[in-house]
This record gives structure tokens, C-alpha cells and sequence, in this order.
């Protein structure tokens, strides 16, 4: 066979590739399943926040009629952004006791991917979105935690992340959802921070600067990478590479049971926010946890403030009363394309998604730590259902 002609041979099978995985993807039979999305913190149609649950419910072909799919625009309880700087506010608390009874029989699960909100600061555009603001909307409610009890009891499928039940939630609502799920939140978040240098990132909270320097002297002497620590009383804790820092990126280790189970790695970098919890292990399980790799003297800084360098990640209850999962970061938020979910088989191609070599780089830990554990937990939630 001449040269010309096989390279136009297998031009014309790379090119059929993707058409042959979206026909399949396009035959794969359609499961109807009803998710309660919530979600308080949309700041766009693109629905950054729970965008890697519909990217799974639309590559599962999970959809919420017999025939309908979910649009990212459209289904979820939150907030709508609407152009002009106007909003619509579609959550539950708009929710009789009698309505919420009925989307906890309607809804086979219920997802609350983000309850931090809206603020002025990043809704109206002449505001500054380093800054805190006053809040638009945000916080989980007493009809969220309502339709939580009801899932609970009938044993539906809820999942929640952080922020759930973090700032701004009012103490009470949270206490009432720690009582539910056998956790507490110890008052702290973190997230891992590229560069610390206040002169050359630009996109470091300044309210954050602002109150470490309260508490130190009016100093923020950090020019390297770290992980930032802060409290719910707005005490800020800084871990910098080398100095406190072993390796400066948090990573997430999975336990053998997560391994086997939800098809997990070992270990993973994770570049965005969490929280730090505490599960009753009696109650729950731990799936997988955060590891922040100190140094002696970071090791020293953390046990000053009670705070523990390995703490979870992933905790679930699985057992014959109710299901409940806690992912303790921003597990849904992930810079991906809903397009790729169109096409059956994409995991195979996915080294062409993400950079590893990039520290800040997050796509990655999609496709190899949020999307096997939710789509494993979504087929699960078909057997269950079929039964």
C-alpha cells in the first residue's frame, strides 16, 4: 500500500474515533434517576460548582425524566444568575413543609455541592472579589436540613460537600446537621496557595493578609508556596514550603477499602479548598484523607492551633438504616468541559485532559478521584433502586 495512502487510512480511523464513541454514547440506554442538586454559589450559566455532577449524570446517560437529561443551567435549587446583574432565587426555602415531603419522595438522591453563597463583591462587577461583602443569598437553611432529615429517614442517597455547613450557616442549622451525620466541623478550612507572595499574586484574599497580619505584628513575611489555614473566628494559620512544608501541595491517600471500592489512587494532589472534620468512626467510614506534609516546626504550628496534619477527606455511612456521603473539599468544582461527556469511553483518552506537571492543575483530579467515586456510587445507587 503506498505511503499517501495509509497515512489517509489512519487519518480517516482517528477521525472516526470520537464519531463512533458519541454514536455509542448516543445508543447507551437512558436511567432515570432524580437528583436534588443544590447548589447557593452559581455565579454563571456554566454552573461551576456542580458541573462535575452533571458532566457524570449526562456521560451515564442518568437523566431526569424517562427521556429528559439534566441541563447545568437549569437543574439545580440555588441561585440563577440572570444578565444585567439580576438573579432569580429557586432554592428550597421557598418550600412548604408538604413540598419538601414531596421531593423527598419524588428525589431517588440529593446532592449539595456549595452553600457559601453570593456577595456582592463577585456579583455586582465596580466591587473588588478579594474582599469579603455582604452576602446576597448563601447558607444551608432549615428546609435544606428539613429535606435532609426526610432523605435520611427514607433512605435516599445524600451526598454534601464542602461548604455545606461552613460559613456562612448559621451555628444552629450546622449543629442540627452534625447531630444527623455523626460529624463535626472543627471551625477550620485550607486551601493550598501557589504563591504567598502579596506583591506578585494578586488573587490572594485580602481579607486574608488582613487578618493574619492582625495577629502578627502587621507582618506577612511569605513568599513561597504554602497552605493557608482559617477559622471560623477569622484566625489564619500559614504553613510555607520549607520552612513548615515537607511538600508545600496537600495531597488526598486513599484507604485500601476506597481503593478496592471506588477505584481510587493511592495518592492524589489536591490544589483547592477543604475543610477540616471530625466523623464519629463508630457511625462512619473513613474513605480517604487529607494529608498536609510537615516539617517539625510545621508539625508545632498545627498542634499550637489543635489542628492535625492528617484529617479526612472522604467519609461515608452505608449501611441498611440510611446512605450519606461527606466530601470534605470542593470535590465538584473542576475546570472541565461538559462537551467530553458525550462521548462513551472518554476515560481512556483522559491523560489528554490535564497536565500533571502543572501544580495548580485540578482537571486531573477529576477524572481520577471524583469521577470513578461518584460514578461507583451512582451504580450503586441503580442496583439499589432495581432492588
Amino acid at each position: 500500500m503506498p505511503r499517501k495512502t495509509k497515512l489517509r487510512t489512519v487519518l480517516v480511523v482517528i477521525l472516526a474515533i470520537p464519531l463512533i464513541m458519541w454514536l455509542v454514547w448516543l445508543c447507551t440506554p437512558k436511567t432515570k434517576m432524580v437528583a436534588a442538586i443544590i447548589d447557593k454559589t452559581v455565579l454563571t450559566t456554566q454552573g461551576q460548582e456542580h458541573i462535575s455532577l452533571t458532566w457524570i449524570l449526562n456521560h451515564q446517560k442518568i437523566t431526569k425524566t424517562s427521556t429528559k437529561p439534566y441541563k447545568i443551567a437549569n437543574d439545580y435549587y440555588g441561585f440563577f444568575p440572570l444578565d444585567n446583574e439580576k438573579f432569580r432565587l429557586k432554592g428550597l426555602e421557598r418550600f412548604s413543609a408538604d413540598q419538601l415531603q414531596q421531593l423527598s419522595e419524588d428525589a431517588d438522591m440529593v446532592y449539595f455541592t456549595d452553600t457559601y453563597g453570593i456577595y456582592k463583591n463577585e456579583w455586582y462587577a465596580q466591587a473588588n472579589n478579594t474582599e469579603r461583602s455582604g452576602m446576597i443569598y448563601g447558607g444551608m437553611s432549615s428546609q435544606d436540613i428539613e429535606l435532609l432529615k426526610l432523605m435520611k429517614a427514607k433512605r435516599k442517597l445524600i451526598i454534601t460537600e464542602f461548604n455545606s455547613i461552613g460559613s456562612p450557616t448559621h451555628v444552629d442549622t450546622r449543629h442540627r446537621f452534625e447531630s444527623l451525620f455523626a460529624m463535626r466541623w472543627t471551625g477550620w478550612t485550607g486551601r493550598f496557595f501557589e504563591n504567598l507572595d502579596s506583591a506578585k499574586n494578586k488573587e490572594l484574599p485580602r481579607w486574608l493578609i488582613r487578618n493574619y497580619k492582625r495577629d502578627n505584628n502587621n507582618q506577612w513575611p511569605f513568599k513561597k508556596s504554602g497552605v493557608a489555614f482559617v477559622n471560623d473566628h477569622d484566625q489564619v494559620v500559614i504553613l510555607e514550603d520549607s520552612t513548615d512544608l515537607k511538600d508545600p501541595m496537600p495531597h488526598i491517600t486513599s484507604t485500601a477499602y476506597g481503593q478496592e471500592n471506588f477505584g481510587l489512587p493511592a495518592r492524589i494532589k489536591y490544589a483547592f479548598w477543604f475543610d477540616v472534620i471530625q466523623p464519629d468512626l463508630k457511625t462512619n467510614t473513613q474513605v480517604a484523607s487529607f494529608n498536609i506534609d510537615v516539617n517539625a516546626r510545621g508539625r508545632k504550628l498545627l498542634a499550637k492551633h489543635n489542628l492535625p496534619a492528617v484529617f479526612p477527606a472522604v467519609i461515608m455511612h452505608k449501611d441498611r438504616d440510611y446512605r450519606f456521603y461527606y466530601f470534605s473539599g470542593d470535590f465538584c468544582d473542576n475546570p472541565i468541559s461538559m462537551g467530553t461527556s458525550y462521548f462513551k469511553g472518554i476515560t481512556f483518552f483522559k491523560w489528554l485532559f490535564y497536565n500533571t506537571a502543572d501544580p495548580m492543575e485540578r482537571s486531573s483530579f477529576f477524572w481520577n478521584f471524583y469521577k470513578p467515586m461518584v460514578t461507583k456510587i451512582l451504580d450503586e445507587e441503580k442496583e439499589f433502586k432495581g432492588k
